[in-house]
Protein backbone atom coordinates (compact mmCIF):
# COMPACT_ATOMS: atom_id res chain seq x y z
CA UNK A 1 0.00 0.00 0.00
CA UNK A 2 1.24 3.48 -1.15
CA UNK A 3 -0.43 6.50 0.67
CA UNK A 4 -0.20 9.76 -2.05
CA UNK A 5 -0.63 12.93 0.18
CA UNK A 6 -2.58 15.57 -2.10
CA UNK A 7 -2.46 19.50 -1.62
CA UNK A 8 -3.51 22.59 -3.26
CA UNK A 9 -6.06 22.13 -6.19
CA UNK A 10 -5.19 18.32 -6.59
CA UNK A 11 -7.37 17.71 -4.01
CA UNK A 12 -10.14 18.79 -5.42
CA UNK A 13 -9.09 17.08 -8.53
CA UNK A 14 -9.19 13.79 -6.50
CA UNK A 15 -12.00 14.57 -4.38
CA UNK A 16 -9.87 13.90 -1.87
CA UNK A 17 -6.69 14.81 0.02
CA UNK A 18 -5.11 11.47 0.09
CA UNK A 19 -5.13 8.44 -2.23
CA UNK A 20 -3.51 4.69 -1.17
CA UNK A 21 -2.89 2.43 -4.02
CA UNK A 22 -2.54 -0.68 -4.23
CA UNK A 23 0.51 -1.21 -6.07
CA UNK A 24 3.64 -2.97 -4.36
CA UNK A 25 5.92 -0.62 -6.45
CA UNK A 26 6.25 1.76 -9.21
CA UNK A 27 8.46 5.02 -10.32
CA UNK A 28 7.43 8.26 -9.69
CA UNK A 29 7.00 8.81 -13.74
CA UNK A 30 4.53 5.61 -13.49
CA UNK A 31 2.00 7.56 -10.67
CA UNK A 32 2.08 10.97 -12.54
CA UNK A 33 0.67 8.68 -15.86
CA UNK A 34 -1.43 7.10 -13.39
CA UNK A 35 -3.25 10.30 -11.86
CA UNK A 36 -3.19 12.23 -15.28
CA UNK A 37 -5.20 9.18 -17.17
CA UNK A 38 -7.68 8.43 -14.23
CA UNK A 39 -8.10 12.29 -13.04
CA UNK A 40 -7.21 14.48 -15.67
CA UNK A 41 -4.33 16.35 -13.89
CA UNK A 42 -1.71 18.04 -15.60
CA UNK A 43 1.59 16.34 -14.02
CA UNK A 44 4.65 18.77 -15.94
CA UNK A 45 4.62 21.04 -13.32
CA UNK A 46 3.94 18.37 -10.16
CA UNK A 47 6.90 18.06 -7.76
CA UNK A 48 7.22 14.83 -6.15
CA UNK A 49 8.28 13.65 -2.68
CA UNK A 50 8.77 10.79 -1.51
CA UNK A 51 9.09 10.39 2.59
CA UNK A 52 9.59 13.76 2.63
CA UNK A 53 12.42 13.57 0.12
CA UNK A 54 11.96 15.45 -3.39
CA UNK A 55 12.03 12.53 -6.13
CA UNK A 56 12.60 12.35 -9.72
CA UNK A 57 10.77 10.10 -11.91
CA UNK A 58 13.23 7.30 -12.12
CA UNK A 59 12.83 7.08 -8.22
CA UNK A 60 10.71 3.90 -7.47
CA UNK A 61 7.78 3.93 -4.73
CA UNK A 62 8.14 1.54 -2.57
CA UNK A 63 4.38 -0.15 -0.67
CA UNK A 64 4.67 1.57 2.92
CA UNK A 65 6.31 4.85 0.99
CA UNK A 66 3.84 7.33 1.91
CA UNK A 67 4.27 10.27 -1.21
CA UNK A 68 3.12 13.98 -1.62
CA UNK A 69 2.34 15.80 -4.49
CA UNK A 70 3.27 19.21 -4.29
CA UNK A 71 1.61 21.72 -6.94
CA UNK A 72 3.39 24.91 -7.82
CA UNK A 73 2.04 27.65 -5.51
CA UNK A 74 1.89 31.33 -5.72
CA UNK A 75 0.82 33.99 -3.05
CA UNK A 76 2.02 37.80 -2.06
Amino acid sequence: MIKVLCFAYLKEKVGNDRLVLEDASLTVDELLCKLEKEYAIDTKTIMVAINEEYAIKEDVIHAGDTVALIPPVSGG
